[in-house]
This record gives structure tokens, C-alpha cells and sequence, in this order.
């Protein structure tokens, strides 16, 4: 692309097929400057520079690498990401993760060896101090 960037919406507004068997996948090589937008489950193993808006689940891959904010219903890490995260449920980071950033999250599952520099909002139901 000659522009500086792009915005890319993906997947389908229609259930015309079980939202579980759609998915997208930008494959090892492929470079995208610009916001991605996707209704379905998306992986990534190419280089998004720019935000990714994930209305299924996400899974950066080994190889993959994001420099920009995620958000995602559910979200799996095995690659590079170096912005926020905000996930509605599980948020994975795999032991290849490296993430510089901060993350909102319900539920948190680290892997030894994973390298998560940011801080940690949980959410959840907020439990009053006051009786």
C-alpha cells in the first residue's frame, strides 16, 4: 500500500454460518499499517502496526507482532505486542509472550518464561468495604 494507513474491517455482519467456524488469519510476511476491525476469531503471524478490534478471539502468534492497542473478546499471546490489551474474558500470554503494556482483563493466565512489562486491571465484580 502506498498510504500511511489503512482501515480494515473483516468477517461478516450476517449469520449466515455458526459464528465459531469463521475465522481470519493474516499469515507469516504480511504487513498491515492501519486498524483492523473483524466480527470472527482472527490470527495473526504477520505485523500489524496500528489497533486491532476483535469481536471473537485473537491469537498473536509466535512470530506475529502488534504495535498498537488490542481488543478482543478472548485473546491467546505468543508473539510481540507492544500496547494495551483490554479483553471481555480470558486473556492467555503463552511462554514465547512478550508484552509491553498495560492489560484490563476478567481472567489472567501466565506461562513461565512469559515477559509481561505493564500493569494488571482485573475485572469482576467490585466488592464494597463499606458495611
Amino acid at each position: 500500500m502506498t498510504n500511511n494507513s489503512a482501515n480494515i474491517m473483516i468477517g461478516r455482519k450476517q449469520e449466515e454460518e455458526s459464528p465459531s467456524g469463521l475465522h481470519n488469519a493474516f499469515s507469516t510476511g504480511t504487513i498491515v499499517t492501519g486498524d483492523i476491525r473483524t466480527e470472527t476469531d482472527f490470527r495473526l503471524d504477520g505485523r500489524v502496526e496500528g489497533n486491532i478490534i476483535c469481536k471473537g478471539k485473537i491469537v498473536i502468534g509466535p512470530k506475529g507482532e502488534v504495535k498498537g492497542n488490542i481488543e478482543a473478546d478472548n485473546a491467546e499471546i505468543l508473539g510481540t505486542v507492544e500496547g494495551n490489551i483490554f479483553v471481555q474474558a480470558r486473556l492467555s500470554f503463552k511462554a514465547t509472550a512478550h508484552v509491553k503494556g498495560d492489560i484490563q482483563v476478567q481472567t489472567l493466565e501466565v506461562e513461565p518464561n512469559a515477559i509481561f512489562n505493564g500493569a494488571c486491571k482485573m475485572n469482576g465484580q467490585e466488592t464494597s468495604t463499606q458495611n
